[in-house]
């Protein structure tokens, strides 16, 4: 089967990153899949939640933020931050904890924010994927000669959209995929392999425990192939060592 763009079910669309991008943030990355566009930055504060002060020796933590710009999709988007935009940004944010050491990070906190500039498929899997190199370049903007960066990271994190799409599985849709798919999921995991999230609903019709792990199996290619992607783009920042 030959995609509407010529790609085939288990292609991602082409990723082009551009490290460090404009912008004052410690990490600040744009990462686009296709034409979905995302300005993803990473911010450094020792303000931390009133509720980590409560430990005597508080630990670090991660945040995230989602917004949509008004002239990303058409109709023009709303500045407010709807449902929707509250649960992607959840949804960046457990990602990005799955893989931290709080400890290790100490009082520290992190914003990670994630803009979207163009919207065509898959902005919370890309934010995701863009805001942990951001996050990486944060980190590693701590200035405390006994801190190691490296130490902070237990994995890398990435994420995919798989779906059925005219009774295919196909990973990585664009929006003209996804707006008719069957089943639309995302899959978060980390770059080894293990799963820290999967969203999944049959949009259209049900759909068997065989096509469950044929799209499964299509996200953690995707991802591996994002991994490497990530790796190249941090090139010798990259903080994942052999454990």
């Amino acid at each position: 089967m030959s995609r509407h763009d010529g790609r085939q079910p288990n292609e991602l669309r082409p990723v082009q990153i551009e490290r460090p991008y404009f912008g004052s943030a410690p990490g600040r990355v744009l990462i686009s899949a296709g034409r979905t566009t995302i300005l993803c930055t990473a911010s450094l504060s020792e303000d931390l939640p009133p509720w980590k002060l409560k430990s005597e020796n508080p630990t670090g933590w991660v945040s995230a933020e989602y917004n949509m710009l008004p002239g990303s999709t058409a109709p023009r988007k709303s500045r407010r931050t709807d449902g929707r935009g509250t649960e992607i940004q959840r949804l960046i944010g457990r990602s990005l904890r799955a893989v931290i050491d709080f400890q290790t990070l100490g009082p520290r906190m992190i914003t990670v924010d994630c803009d979207v500039i163009q919207a065509d498929g898959g902005t919370r899997t890309l934010s995701i994927t863009g805001g942990f190199i951001a996050f990486v370049d944060a980190v590693r903007s701590v200035e405390d000669p006994t801190f190691d960066p490296s130490a902070v990271f237990l994995n890398s994190v990435a994420a995919v959209s798989v779906g059925v799409v005219n009774d295919v599985p196909v990973l990585d849709l664009d929006y003209p995929e996804d707006s008719t798919a069957q089943v639309d999921m995302n899959a978060v995991m980390t770059g080894d392999g293990n799963i820290i999230e999967i969203q999944g609903t049959a949009e259209r019709s049900v759909f068997s425990r065989d096509q469950l792990n044929q799209q499964l199996d299509l996200a953690a290619a995707g991802i591996q192939e994002l991994t490497r992607i990530q790796q190249t783009a941090l090139g010798d920042d990259w903080p994942i060592a052999d454990r």
